[in-house]
């Protein structure tokens, strides 16, 4: 214990031995500068240099541009860019997914088939069927002087042509003898108007014709979307005037009815309409005749 106690105070006289430090002047050996210093001194100067070396240098890093230069920080405007173009890939997937919507509804309208009927219909209930004898279908006395009230005001209607419903009009594509009606049990979601061969067949709406090509089972055809989510369709046509992409008005001239096509039976217009991708009656909305 007593030589272990020893080299401990020796070591401590070691380092707090006093030493002069002195700066002299080279041609003349003035003495212009002198410290007393101790290895004890110059040891913990040494460490406080070296942590106030470390701090200064992670300040530099952590709050100036300097950080940039430094391998695995990146820079503001790098993280600016990446912030901006994950907005953008986020309003892209947005816009796919309404471009997917819209798709399924052009995709379904070409086919002739119901949106829902692409939905599985195993869960839907069974409707309970009606037997139309007991049904009575008279029409009661209110009913029958509102259909002569409605009669007396389309006498003298200037717009005959034109059917209005809330905020939009529909105009008859063609004037013919209705040869089919809509049937959706049937899955015939159209209407068949009888004409003559080469008649004008007009656009129902304003709109943006979205498709007009040839088809085997349907001939020419020609697609129109129009405001409120409507699509016109206009089948086994004779010959289109118009093509993808034209704007057209309502009752403009956009085909010539014909025969065309292998489910054409004679001359007509089969005529659709859809809202949403959901198939409407036409005669609900346009008098053919």
């Amino acid at each position: 214990m007593g030589k272990k106690k020893e080299k401990k105070d020796k070591l401590l006289q070691k380092m707090l031995h006093r030493y002069r430090l002195v700066i002299l002047n080279e041609d003349t050996f003035e003495e212009r500068i002198s410290f007393q210093v101790n290895r004890l001194n110059v040891i913990l100067i040494g460490v406080f240099s070296a942590i106030l070396l470390i701090v200064l240098t992670s300040v530099f890093i952590a709050f100036t541009p300097l950080r940039e230069y430094i391998p695995g920080y990146s820079s503001t405007a790098l993280r600016k860019k990446a912030t901006t173009l994950a907005y953008q890939v986020d309003s892209l997937e947005m816009k796919m997914s309404k471009n997917d919507q819209y798709l399924n509804s052009i995709r379904s309208v070409l086919r002739g088939e119901d949106a829902d009927d692409e939905n599985d219909t195993s869960s839907t209930p069974v409707k309970e069927k009606i037997d139309p004898t007991d049904v009575d279908f008279s029409a009661s006395q209110a009913d029958a002087e509102l259909r002569e009230e409605v009669e007396q005001e389309d006498k003298y209607n200037l717009m005959e042509e034109a059917v209005f419903r809330s905020d939009f009009s529909l105009y008859p594509p063609v004037n013919g003898i209705v040869t089919s009606n809509y049937n959706a049990p049937a899955k015939h979601y159209a209407v068949d108007v009888a004409t003559q061969k080469d008649e004008p067949i007009k656009a129902t709406a304003d709109g943006t014709v979205i498709f007009a090509e040839w088809s085997v089972e349907t001939g020419y055809v020609i697609i129109v979307e129009h405001q409120f989510g409507l699509i016109s369709v206009y089948k086994h046509n004779s010959s289109l005037l118009t093509k993808q992409g034209d704007l057209v008005k309502a009752g403009q001239v956009i085909a010539l009815a014909g025969d065309t096509g292998e489910l054409s039976s004679g001359t007509h217009l089969h005529f659709e309409l859809w809202i949403d991708g959901n198939p409407i009656d036409p005669t609900e909305f346009i008098s053919f005749e």
